[in-house]
């Protein structure tokens, strides 16, 4: 069996379904696509050493020859095995990083839109470069999703390079939040003559949002562009729009974005002008309100009902007769997400609170998120519950959800660690295969079974003593946890203990990444609340990259600092060396890595993400257990009748785990009773802007911002007297037609003379039924009562037809300056341990 044969073999052993002979007769087009992955490997292999020989520019040349091809009518698969071969040495040249034959069937696999499963370390963003210069080179764009800022940029300046040297250009932009310091922007370009006094953006030039969307590819956080999204349709002229046609996108931790957070709106609001001090009245109300008494809790579906009894208690407190007389919707609202506030919302779990402000906790990535706000009136109920200054709820303007947004773009492929046990979800809701790539190498990480404690303290106790022992013989410990909370608690436990710790919050994406590369040193212990996206490489004894440009800082600092004679540096150096060679020893002896799982996470998906982190050689067990949360809302109050029960429910746990937790997501996200519901509202959402757009187009119509707009620009111009004599009368008389054009567009329009403007004053009518169509089918999706969708819509469809129908007819770092010597022989000097 030759290697080809080999690997043929191990692909079709980590894809379900393609195993045993009877299933390859039920999947003759997933093993035939194995066969195909194998066979481009193969061309690919063999051009190596023809691209080799090529110089830079003939490099480049090929570049342009590729769009030239594409643009007689070859296909991007008639030139992918020349291409794939021209970035794999780029990435060799620039980066002396070569892609492994596993990766070149990554790369295939997401330019074929399908999902890749490559485990953490197997060099994700690496392989992403391969089908986003493929794909690129038709001019059209191509994104590259990640799941925060600090990723879009980083990546942007690490494989930045590989794009350069073969002449396509890229940008990344980041999100509108307070801009800090003279090289903040919210868009970048790989620019690497651009070397700025703050490391954090070498090469990275500012440029304008629209700038960043006309580069080859583009990187950024899935939020970003779907905001940019729901802003271009707002923007009332072509002109102010930023984002091209949407083509193709890469998303990384695809499962996160495409199944977690899938139906996670996207919302663009404004201020409303509703009183706050209802939320205050409210509050000091649900105060007074007994649960189970009072009110009824549903932990699962996170839903509160007021009792009867509750019912008369609210009248007599708010001094009204009936409550339910139809006249109090508002407060019966109100009182609902005061109570879920109180019930369901934590604080430094869900949230924090910081500076006066609430912010929202990302429940997949532990990641506080400023800027963000729950909507529907739940905000500012918390804001009440803290006794905080509460901020005016606004009002919806534009909204879509992730899952929605993807669904616009030509095609799309993901890349994650686990994507394997989500693959029914992603071919039902995006059509998108999962294909499983093996390892460059077997993997070494150990994984033993759950450690099931009775109580939380029983569980933390064992953690804190787990550390301390590890701590002692010097053996590094990551921590994941599945809150803030209850990574502070752990933090005070190990504080008591006297152990030198690091914890982890996502506050701050590039200093925690630093840290997290740190994670494998000698005696490292590190708390993080969710490792998934964090984007870093954790290496034992430290990642050589970082170390080496930490001491090169320390060594030019010194050199600063002091002016020492030869002998005396010689005598500083040969210390560090002596002292670096115990350390690498230590490091060699050691040769592994402790993690303590502190909770077991209710998501299986974050769970296998956090062990995808782990280091190659574990020997210690593991120790995991379920929260104790995770059974009362499965059990409810029985659970303290069950609490001697927990040693026998472990086996049972521990076989029917993976199902149990498909089945609960499956249950709360309700993919199958909103997927139908959710693509009627997207199609008519995108049908209602392509509509507007023609209407714009069809009779350049122009508006009241233009208007002030032109005119502020006209006084601009005569102010700075950069209008000729002979020029002031017809740029007045061209302001004057504008305006004229301005009044007399809708009555032109309107006209029955003109038959563009008969159908559009039917459409105009058409259209505030159709507004009212969709913003009571938003109604019934906000609350959740999807029972009700498809009687709405049948009712509603002749609106639906009758205006699909109307809408048819309109058709390196400045570091090395200073010290590039000292960080190349301490960077090779770390590579070497």
């Amino acid at each position: 069996m030759d290697y080809y044969e080999k690997l043929f073999l191990a692909l079709r052993n980590l894809n379900p379904g393609t195993r045993h002979f009877i299933n390859l007769l039920f999947n003759r087009e997933k093993v035939s696509f194995l066969k195909e992955c194998i066979s481009i490997l193969k061309k690919v292999n063999e051009k190596e050493s023809e691209v080799q020989k090529l110089s830079q520019k003939q490099m480049r040349e090929k570049t342009e020859e590729f769009k030239k091809r594409l643009m007689d009518g070859e296909s991007l698969d008639d030139i992918l095995v020349e291409s794939f071969a021209l970035v794999r040495e780029a990435a060799r040249r620039t980066l002396n990083m070569r892609h492994f034959d596993v990766q070149i069937i990554g790369g295939y696999v997401l330019h074929k839109g399908k999902v890749a499963e490559m485990a953490t370390g197997e060099g994700k963003t690496l392989v992403a470069v391969l089908p986003l210069y493929l794909n690129a080179l038709e001019g059209k764009g191509c994104h590259l999703v990640t799941v925060n800022d600090y990723l879009a940029k980083r990546d942007t300046q690490w494989m930045g390079p590989i794009y350069h040297y073969l002449g396509l250009s890229v940008g990344c932009i980041v999100s509108y939040k307070e801009l800090k310091g003279k090289y903040s922007s919210t868009a970048y370009i790989f620019d690497p003559t651009y070397l700025p006094a703050d490391s954090r953006f070498l090469y990275l030039r500012p440029i304008s949002r629209k700038e960043a969307y006309m580069c080859d590819i583009t990187y950024g956080v899935g939020s970003e562009f779907g905001f940019d999204y729901l802003r271009d349709n707002m923007a009332l002229r072509k002109e102010d729009q930023v984002q091209r046609e949407l083509n193709y996108a890469i998303i990384d931790e695809v499962d996160s974005i495409l199944i977690d957070e899938a139906r996670t709106p996207l919302i663009i609001s404004g201020p409303s002008e509703e009183s706050t001090s209802l939320y205050y009245e409210v509050d000091r109300l649900v105060r007074k309100l007994v649960r189970d008494k009072d009110f009824t809790v549903d932990e699962e579906n996170q839903t509160v009902s007021l009792t009867e009894e509750g019912v008369k208690k609210c009248e007599r407190l708010l001094g009204i007769n009936n409550l339910y007389d139809g006249t109090h919707t508002e407060l019966i609202h109100h009182i609902n997400q005061a109570l879920r506030a109180h019930c369901f919302f934590k604080r430094d779990k869900e949230y924090v609170v910081k500076n006066g402000k609430v912010i929202i906790v990302d429940e997949f990535t532990g990641r506080l998120m400023p800027g963000r706000r729950w909507s529907d009136g739940l905000h500012q109920a918390i804001e009440a519950k803290e006794g905080l200054r509460i901020e005016s709820e606004n009002q919806t303007l534009a909204t879509i959800s992730f899952q929605n947004y993807f669904k616009l773009y030509k095609k799309i492929a993901g890349m994650t660690g686990t994507a394997i046990t989500e693959a029914a979800e992603f071919k039902e809701i995006y059509g998108l295969d999962v294909i499983v790539i093996p390892t460059n190498k077997p993997l070494r990480r150990k994984e033993y079974d759950d450690e099931i404690y009775k109580t939380e303290r029983e569980k933390f106790n064992a953690v804190v003593a787990e550390v301390e022992k590890m701590y002692k013989i010097g053996r590094p410990v990551l921590v994941g946890t599945i809150s803030i909370e209850k990574a502070e608690k752990l933090s005070r436990l190990l504080r008591q203990k006297n152990i030198p710790h690091q914890v982890l919050h996502g506050k701050n994406h590039e200093a925690e990444a630093a840290i997290i590369a740190q994670a494998g040193r000698p005696k490292a212990v590190t708390i993080a609340t969710q490792m998934a996206g964090r984007g870093v490489d954790i290496i034992l004894g430290g990642n050589p990259e970082i170390l080496a440009r930490e001491e090169t800082v320390k060594v030019i600092w010194s050199r600063k600092k002091t002016k020492k004679g030869k002998n005396e540096r010689y005598k500083g150096k040969e210390l560090r060396e002596i002292l670096q060679e115990i350390e690498d020893n230590y490091n060699k002896r050691l040769q592994q890595i402790d993690s303590i799982y502190k909770g077991k996470i209710e998501n299986l998906k974050k769970e296998l993400n956090e062990r995808e982190k782990e280091f190659s050689q574990i020997d210690e067990k593991v120790k995991e257990e379920i929260e104790k949360e995770l059974f009362e809302k499965k059990g409810g109050e029985n659970y303290r009748k069950f609490e001697e029960r927990l040693k026998k429910l472990k086996e049972r746990y521990l076989s029917a785990n993976e199902n149990y937790q498909k089945l609960a997501e499956k249950y709360k996200n309700q993919p199958e009773r909103t997927k139908e519901a959710g693509e009627i509202l997207n199609k008519a959402y995108r049908d209602f802007v392509l509509f507007k757009e023609k209407i714009m187009k069809t009779f350049n119509i122009s508006t009241s911002e233009y208007i002030e707009e032109k005119r502020r620009q006209i006084l601009s111009d005569f102010e700075s007297k950069r209008f000729a004599p002979k020029e002031v009368v017809p740029k007045i008389e061209e302001y004057i037609g504008i305006i004229k054009n301005y009044k007399d567009s809708y009555s032109i329009i309107a006209s029955e003379k003109i038959k563009e403007g008969k159908n559009f004053k039917i459409l105009c009518e058409k259209i505030n039924d159709y507004e009212n169509f969709l913003k009571g089918l938003k109604e019934i999706l906000n609350t959740g009562k999807f029972e009700e969708i498809e009687r709405y819509i049948e009712k509603e469809n002749t609106i639906y037809e009758k205006l699909a129908k109307s809408i048819k007819s309109f058709e390196r770092e400045i570091i090395l300056e200073k010290g590039g010597s000292v960080y190349i022989e301490a960077e090779k000097k770390y590579k070497e341990v």
